[in-house]
């Protein structure tokens, strides 16, 4: 009894994959997506989308703890975590 489309829903779970940081579930959506018939470029935008909100909470944690301390903080990219790895230090 659904009144959205599988795209939609598609478009739905990436953006709720990407809101909990799930990779199995974007594993999962990105080719679910294209079954539905979303173009990579669709796909991409919605990811894009999803993570702009993630983003916010991210920055704003880095600058109270930047406005804590009395020396700067690096900021520099880290290596991404991935298997084996550990996501924090």
């Amino acid at each position: 009894m659904s009144h959205l489309t599988t795209r939609e829903r598609e478009l739905v779970s990436l953006g709720a994959a990407m809101g909990s940081n799930c990779v199995s579930c974007i594993e999962y959506h990105i080719p679910a997506s294209r079954k539905a018939g979303l173009a990579d470029a669709q796909i991409s935008e919605a990811i894009r989308l999803a993570d702009k909100p993630r983003q916010v909470p991210a920055r704003n944690t880095l600058d109270a703890a930047v406005n804590l301390l009395a020396e700067p903080v690096a900021t520099a990219p880290t290596e991404a975590a991935g298997p084996g790895k550990p996501c924090c230090g």
